[in-house]
């Protein structure tokens, strides 16, 4: 059952355009007039709790639709897709249907400073940093979801590529080590901020032994590679049950367990340490939640997959992870974004370094 557009666990999730990110409707309005066969006028929300992208609810009249582009200011290269992202979602669906459709692409940047896409709609909630009030102290409803989370990762893991045109998606061979190698250029390149010091040194030991300890690629699956909680869109009559999973920019082929390990990373316990919570996003601490490590032996007994090596790729994600948020944090530092939601970021770049020695061990 949908839930009316006017639900209120729906609706907080969008805010008037941020000044700095509003689209311009001028070209915008007509140009989607056109290509997707409606009329009246366009109203434009945006979806505030993304930290990366940016992402608006558009309305003509009745109907929904959503549109993503990538974030303002200079992209590093391969980063914030949406020509991958439509090349994924308008065939995904057909295998697995928690992936929205993606109904337009367009790469004319002269209507809006940017290529985008837009999808369809799809009608739920997301969790972010805690349980919402009206399904907090509930635990049967907690491992549901967390099974919910597991099931669906799985279930992407176990689609074929070819059986969708994804085959030549990426390059699965050698995909572990092009990552570690990838990403850490990704790292020096990000660097700046009066943390930028203590983070190499925090992050020096954590490369040298992911460089040490570097897995073999397994066999390749369709990977989201950014797989978590907040990514998840829950039915707002059960939230239980997953309705759609989101951005997909980052889509590719490669070793399943580099997913497994990546939501793994923000998968915390009751008894870690709690600075962990502070770059989590998933409120898996809360009574019911499965254990990282039930949440292996599911996803394993659901694939068949050997997850042997997930602890590689669970700090790895804590190292990715970093990078992101430093990707982000300088992009505030130069003033290429004003959301002050990034001033702190350097802060839990220094407590993801903490957290992958902690895992090391």
């Amino acid at each position: 059952m949908q839930p009316p557009p006017g639900n209120r666990l729906e609706t907080a999730e969008t805010i008037d355009e941020r000044p700095d990110e509003r689209l311009d409707t001028m070209r915008l309005a007509p140009y989607l007039r056109e290509r997707l066969g409606v009329s009246g006028d366009l109203i434009i929300h945006q979806f505030g709790g993304g930290k990366a992208n940016l992402t608006y609810l558009l309305r003509f009249g009745a109907q929904e639709y959503v549109l993503r582009r990538p974030p303002l200011g200079p992209i590093p290269p391969g980063a914030h897709d949406m020509r991958r992202e439509h090349r994924v979602l308008s065939v995904l669906h057909r295998r697995y249907p928690l992936a929205p459709q993606s109904l337009l692409l367009c790469e004319d940047e002269s209507v809006i400073g940017a290529v985008f896409i837009v999808l369809e709609r799809r009608h739920g909630f997301v969790i972010r940093d805690d349980i919402p009030p009206e399904f907090a102290g509930r635990p049967a409803l907690n491992r549901r979801i967390g099974e919910a989370l597991i099931d669906a990762l799985a279930d992407l893991h176990r689609v074929e590529p070819a059986s969708v045109g994804l085959d030549t998606l990426g390059r699965p061979e050698h995909y572990v080590e092009r990552q570690l190698e990838g990403w850490t250029r990704r790292w020096h390149a990000a660097q700046g901020g009066a943390e930028a010091e203590a983070a190499e040194r925090g992050f020096a030991p954590v490369l040298d032994w992911l460089a040490a300890h570097l897995p073999h690629s397994g066999a390749a699956s369709l990977l989201h590679n950014d797989y978590r909680l907040d990514n998840c869109l829950l039915d707002t009559a059960d939230p239980g049950r997953i309705v759609a999973v989101m951005d997909w920019d980052m889509c590719t082929q490669g070793d399943p367990l580099a997913d497994l390990g990546y939501v793994l990373n923000y998968w915390v316990e009751p008894g870690d340490d709690p600075a962990w919570r502070a770059t989590a996003s998933m409120p898996t601490w809360r009574d019911g939640f499965p254990s990282r490590a039930e949440a292996i032996r599911r996803y394993a007994a659901r694939t068949g997959f050997d997850t042997g090596a997930v602890g590689w790729h669970q700090v790895f994600a804590a190292f990715k992870l970093a990078v992101i948020i430093q990707q982000i944090y300088i992009r505030f530092l130069r003033g290429q974004t004003q959301d002050r939601r990034f001033a702190s970021y350097g802060e839990r770049v220094l407590g993801l370094a903490a957290k992958a020695r902690a895992l090391i061990g």
